[in-house]
């Protein structure tokens, strides 16, 4: 009743997230929709020049950076249900119905942990209803497949830490799907190979680990008949600025090393600001008892095992990736801990509150109930506000822009709000825009209200290059027109 209650509450969020609304829900779109007409992992739009090296063709190989899972479990609900319901409605029913099992198997978690049923339900609930992960949990991305695998990983794992084989392939297949839906549940892999250490789980961690490798396999097999992923590493490890990610040409590790002091301060905003993340994602109010739960489940391998993970994601993200991290890819790698951390504060919560009395456990459950509901549902206006706002501005602009491919700074939104080719306004610049529209026979420059610093004087209305027209305005948004050949110098 409760997950059914849940669903319910899912599908009333359907009505504010209508649309992709944000760069990564725009790329698995758009992909999906290619893949379900047959047209393979590809794409007709340039969201970032690691998938067009040296300004390839259109359509490129897609994923070359971020990965095919939702992608794929999307095309599979438009192939079946995008006559009935429309593309994006269509591939917004895989993730639903992955975003209607997380109240269940926190259910189990909570249990397996030793909550009682009344505690489970309390974590099933808060877990169901998501507060920051409100509308995470129906957008066109991957957050809810994460928290689906990720919690079936840690349940499959526990039974494959007593030497469970069938489950350990469980948790291998977890792995490796997991891995297809975020890079970084990669690292999941380090669990299962901590289990070959073990003589009682040692068939069960070989087990698991030839399951996640054969899946990681065939992904990486795909990569190198599509030509690899360029430059993705340097692109991601050696950012001085985050916008210089959309550069035509990036900067080397030159730039990094040129400013030590940057680099390590960056890192260390970057490791700060996850940590609150991570705790606002528990309301904070959870964090007491995230804490007694995993100082009481300790010795059990699913717990110590959840703690390594999530201690390594967070490293490994401040450290290697920090501008991506605070930019929305630490917050997208919580959801695979999501349920089973509130899983675990279930447990702690109790553990903790018992002595107390019944009534303090009902006046503490009943308090993050109302927490979880009030943060969900400011979680799911905030969403409005960020994302649907935008879209209108965006679309009153359409009039404006001339037929033909545009360049724009985010290539995947425009292609699917313009349904035409549209590439990403390179960081470097206009000359380096002038080679991008020669390339691709771009009609027309599209600049809006946030844009890369290169190609703040144009907006403002200083002088233009002679192939630019005079700005065509709707609201923020300027329209350039091409009306030359522009020239390339490289």
């Amino acid at each position: 009743m409760l997950s059914l209650a849940l669903l319910i509450v899912r599908l009333a969020s359907l009505v504010i997230v209508a649309q992709p609304g944000y760069t990564d829900a725009y790329y698995y779109a758009s992909v999906a929709e290619r893949l379900a007409r047959g047209d393979g992992l590809t794409a007709d739009f340039v969201w970032n020049f690691l998938e067009a090296p040296g300004l390839a063709p259109l359509p490129v190989a897609s994923h070359r950076f971020w990965m095919p899972l939702v992608s794929a479990a999307a095309a599979a609900g438009i192939a079946v249900l995008g006559p009935l319901l429309g593309a994006f409605r269509a591939g917004q029913v895989p993730i639903v119905l992955a975003a209607a099992c997380i109240p269940w198997l926190t259910w189990r978690a909570a249990r397996a942990l030793g909550a009682s049923p009344n505690a489970a339900l309390v974590a099933a609930g808060l877990a169901g209803l998501g507060g920051l992960f409100a509308p995470a949990w129906v957008a066109f991305d991957g957050f809810a497949p994460a928290a689906f695998l990720g919690t079936a990983f840690f349940l499959a794992y526990r039974g494959a830490a007593k030497g469970s084989v069938r489950l350990g392939l469980g948790a291998g297949l977890a792995c490796g799907l997991l891995y297809l839906a975020r890079a970084e549940g990669a690292l999941f892999g380090l669990a299962l190979l901590t289990l070959l250490a073990r003589p009682a789980a040692r068939r069960a961690g070989i087990a698991g680990c030839l399951a996640a490798l054969a899946v990681g396999a065939a992904w990486f097999a795909r990569g190198a008949l599509a030509g690899g992923a360029g430059d993705a590493v340097a692109r991601g490890l050696f950012l001085v600025r985050y916008e210089d990610f959309f550069a035509l040409r990036p900067v080397g590790a030159g730039a990094l090393l040129a400013a030590p002091g940057d680099a390590l301060a960056v890192r260390a905003q970057a490791l700060a600001g996850d940590a609150v993340t991570a705790a606002a994602a528990l309301m904070f109010l959870l964090v007491p008892a995230l804490a007694v739960g995993l100082w009481a489940g300790r010795r059990q391998p699913e717990v110590r095992a959840f703690a390594q993970l999530a201690l390594a994601i967070y490293l490994v993200e401040g450290i290697l990736w920090p501008l991506h991290a605070t930019r929305g890819s630490y917050f997208h790698s919580l959801a695979a801990f999501f349920p089973f951390a509130v899983a675990l504060s279930a447990a702690g919560g109790e553990r903790w509150l018992a002595p107390r009395g019944v009534a303090t456990l009902h006046l503490a459950s009943g308090g993050a109930v109302a927490a979880a509901l009030i943060l969900s549902a400011a979680s799911v206006q905030q969403w409005d506000t960020a994302f649907n706002g935008p879209l209108g501005v965006r679309t009153a602009a359409l009039d404006a822009i001339p037929p033909g491919p545009l360049l724009a700074i985010d290539g995947g939104a425009w292609r699917w709000i313009a349904s035409r080719p549209a590439l990403v306004t390179p960081a470097d610049g206009l000359a380096a825009a002038a080679c991008v529209a020669r390339a691709y026979g771009a009609r027309s420059v599209v600049l809006e209200a946030a844009h890369f610093q290169a190609y703040g004087p144009l907006y403002r209305g200083a002088e233009r290059p002679a192939w630019l027209g005079a700005p065509i305005e709707r609201g923020p948004v300027r329209v350039f027109p091409v009306i030359s050949l522009p020239p390339c110098v490289q």
